[in-house]
């Protein structure tokens, strides 16, 4: 005769207990709610390496503003009692071929790259984000269009259309400003072209569409928000390429005139007797490296931060 084993067993009230985590603490809340946008901040404050980049943008824009008044002398001033004079308590970063301060142009030279870098990266950022958006959403036939004039303008040597204008036009800092946003929009446009091409399908999209949110109100108030972050990225990476561009412009002489100066004009100053009166291009260009590969880490870092596939 086959027993079952279930008979054999004396069950008790104890052996249904749960075990483990209770109920109250089961309820408890782990980890504090964060928006996208603070989680973001927050793993972005725990990689050293980007926020020390920042802190040295920082300074380095701040000195740039502030930096020409601690110094008695302007940036266009000739001394030629003074010239080529190394590094001292009076001229800290010495002194040029006309006797001119080197502390205050190199401030001044940076106050200028990076306006021209910053100008031109929002002005890409604004050309490309809606050119990109009206490419990504509305798609077809506008997509194909506007797509293969983007492709071609793509096609023209950056540099060679950026040279020709400059040599038109009268060198200035606006001329060179427009110089490089003439094509510097088109890899932003793409990259959000992209971006709201794999959004504009997804659910919440849909969603908002079948309650009757018109195109714009897609546009601008779903799809876009959530793009912001390779946006954003993109935004910072582009700075140090049109800072790049100036100072290479600037070194050929097809930047600002003197007695302007930028950190490329500069460079291309010192270049003569750089072996006899090295600290004339070593202040310029170790700030203008600097800034580039600063720029290049926090951008590196922001993107990181911004992925949600590293989250943990």
């Amino acid at each position: 005769m086959v027993t079952n084993p279930l008979n054999e067993l004396q069950l008790t009230p104890e052996d249904f207990q749960k075990v483990g985590m209770n109920e109250e603490e089961a309820e408890v809340i782990q980890r504090e709610s964060l928006s996208a946008w603070r989680d973001a901040w927050q793993r972005l404050c725990q990689n050293k390496l980007a926020m020390t980049a920042l802190v040295i943008l920082v300074l380095i824009i701040i000195s740039s503003i502030i930096g020409p008044w601690f110094s008695e002398f302007n940036y266009y001033s000739n001394d030629y009692m003074n010239t080529n004079q190394s590094p001292s308590s009076l001229h800290w970063f010495g002194t040029d071929d006309l006797g001119r301060d080197m502390f205050v142009r190199t401030w001044m030279g940076a106050r200028i790259s990076l306006l021209v870098g910053l100008a031109a990266a929002l002005i890409d950022l604004f050309i490309g984000v809606i050119y990109g958006a009206i490419m990504g959403f509305f798609g077809g036939r506008v997509d194909e269009i506007m797509n293969k004039f983007s492709e071609i303008l793509y096609s023209i040597p950056y540099m060679l259309v950026t040279i020709l204008l400059l040599v038109v036009l009268e060198p200035s800092i606006g001329t060179i400003i427009l110089a490089l946003t003439i094509t510097g929009w088109i890899n932003m446009s793409w990259i959000v072209r992209g971006e709201i091409i794999q959004l504009k399908n997804r659910e919440f999209v849909l969603a908002s569409r079948s309650m009757g949110a018109g195109s714009g109100r897609l546009l601008f108030k779903h799809l876009l928000p959530n793009a912001m972050g390779p946006i954003i990225v993109t935004l910072t990476l582009s700075v140090p390429s049109a800072i790049f561009a100036e100072a290479f412009l600037s070194f050929l002489g097809l930047g600002v005139q003197a007695p302007v100066a930028s950190l490329g004009s500069m460079i291309n100053d010192a270049l003569t007797g750089w072996m006899y009166f090295p600290w004339r291009m070593m202040f310029p260009v170790i700030l203008i490296s600097l800034t580039m590969l600063c720029f290049n880490i926090f951008g590196d870092g922001l993107r990181d931060a911004l992925d949600p596939k590293l989250k943990k």
